[in-house]
């Protein structure tokens, strides 16, 4: 095993475990760009491969039905943040996440060879779901381990900046799937990409998974051996001890998730089916979204290092619940791109003071050895039942005549999410990596002790 990087403060001016640290950062964000990449390219491309996997007649029910099955995938997402919390607390970050982007290999080269309907009949559509299954495994793991690496290296009074690169990475990997599908548009015919172009990005994920394992092969481990040997580390019972707080990420979770999803991976057929705006131009106004909302999450992160993570999930979750039934009758109202443009960022920069400090913000409410467990699962149970299904619950209320519903499904979530803001105690002051430690103590419950080996 690398050597591991110790998560107790250093001095600022040591230019030798900076450099340790950034490298560390960018490694395991390499690996997160990929995953999110190859999860992400089934939303892009379901315009191109819904009609070869689901004959009908109408649009808008091959679309339900593909999402159903984005959706199936983000229902393996609890199980696999156990699963992967678990070796992670166990066996260490490195080796949990070197696992689940092997699994995110297999699963996008799976789907990128795929028969299709008029090929083996129903049995394609039960194999393009045991794919994303595994590949909701696999990001089901990726999410919490990622969070908890990240958070881990990085050093105090800065946590918040270096965190924010996982969502640098997480849009970039929907970016480059972005990208890829605005490269392929312009080169291939509507045609061409329903015939066999909607493989392409598939194969480009499979051989980029492969890249992230040889570089995270080389990433070091920040659990200590006393954390991983300990009885109690990656286990049910011992997070149990820290319910109170699983229960506030939970809740916050949801508002972010279903905000998140809504803005990105449903925005693009949002524009198209209900803005009637052209499905080329609606991909590029994503993509150019997605560049500039990449990019300012730097920028939240920074913040919340000044103002604090408190502040930050309270701005996210209370002018979100505000925002969201206007500003999305207002982006359906429109059919000029730049106006198009202009509205949807405004509610990116919003969930960016939540995407900015996602995984921070999490880790900071759990102890060590079950750090992975409690931000992987409690994550992955809030976006497997409100960011997985924002996508079907959307399209399912459009074609029952109910649309607005959907804003203000939203907007409730929100709602919830800012309650769960006020409940939860200022990491800052009551946090496990720069607080004392008293998250328990701060949300009225008696204070966990690990059980050592």
């Amino acid at each position: 095993m690398t050597d591991a990087i110790s998560i107790a403060p250093t001095q600022p001016d040591d230019p030798e475990d900076r450099r340790r640290r950034i490298l560390a950062i960018v490694g395991s964000s390499s690996g997160n760009l990929v995953e999110w990449y190859d999860f992400y390219c089934y939303a892009f491309f379901a315009l191109y491969f819904a009609p070869v996997f689901f004959p009908a007649s109408d649009g808008t029910s091959q679309l339900l039905k593909s999402a159903a099955v984005f959706a199936v995938g983000f229902f393996m997402r609890p199980i696999g943040g156990w699963l992967f919390g678990r070796l992670a607390d166990r066996l260490g970050r490195r080796t949990s996440m070197m696992i689940s982007v092997l699994m995110m290999c297999g699963g996008s080269l799976a789907i990128a060879v795929l028969p299709t309907y008029a090929t083996v009949g129903a049995a394609a559509p039960i194999l393009l779901l045991i794919a994303r299954m595994v590949q909701g495994l696999s990001v089901g793991g990726e999410y919490g381990t990622s969070a908890t690496y990240m958070s881990e290296v990085a050093t105090k009074g800065s946590r918040g900046f270096y965190a924010s690169f996982q969502y640098v990475t997480l849009i970039g990997g929907q970016l480059l799937a972005s990208l890829v599908l605005i490269i392929l548009q312009t080169f291939m015919t509507k045609q061409e990409l329903m015939d066999y172009g909607w493989r392409i990005p598939f194969v480009i994920g499979a051989l980029a998974a492969l890249v992230a394992l040889f570089l995270r092969s080389s990433l070091a481990e920040t659990a200590t051996k006393k954390d991983l040997e300990s009885k109690e580390s990656g286990t049910f019972s011992a997070l149990f001890k820290h319910w109170r707080a699983f229960a506030v990420v939970v809740a916050y979770t949801a508002g972010g998730s279903l905000s998140f999803y809504t803005f990105t991976t449903y925005m693009q057929k949002y524009l198209v089916n209900s803005a009637h705006i052209e499905t080329v131009t609606a991909s590029r106004i994503m993509t150019a979204c997605l560049l500039v909302y990449m990019l300012i999450q730097p920028i939240f992160g920074w913040l919340s290092d000044k103002i604090g993570r408190k502040a930050n999930m309270l701005l996210y979750s209370g002018l979100g619940t505000l925002m969201v039934v206007p500003l999305m009758t207002a982006i359906g109202a429109t059919k000029d791109p730049y106006a198009s443009f202009g509205l949807i960022m405004i509610g990116m920069a919003v969930i960016s003071f939540y995407t900015g400090i996602s995984g921070i913000v999490k880790a900071e409410l759990f102890p060590t050895h079950v750090r992975a467990l409690g931000v992987g699962l409690s994550y992955a149970v809030a976006n497997s039942l409100f960011g997985g299904t924002a996508e079907a619950v959307a399209l399912y209320l459009k074609e029952v005549g109910m649309e607005s519903s959907f804003f203000w499904y939203v907007t409730v979530m929100l709602g919830i999410g800012f309650i769960a803001s006020l409940i939860m105690p200022n990491p800052k002051k009551h946090g496990y990596l720069d607080g004392d430690g008293t998250v328990e103590e701060a949300l009225g419950q008696k204070p966990a002790r690990m059980v050592a080996a």
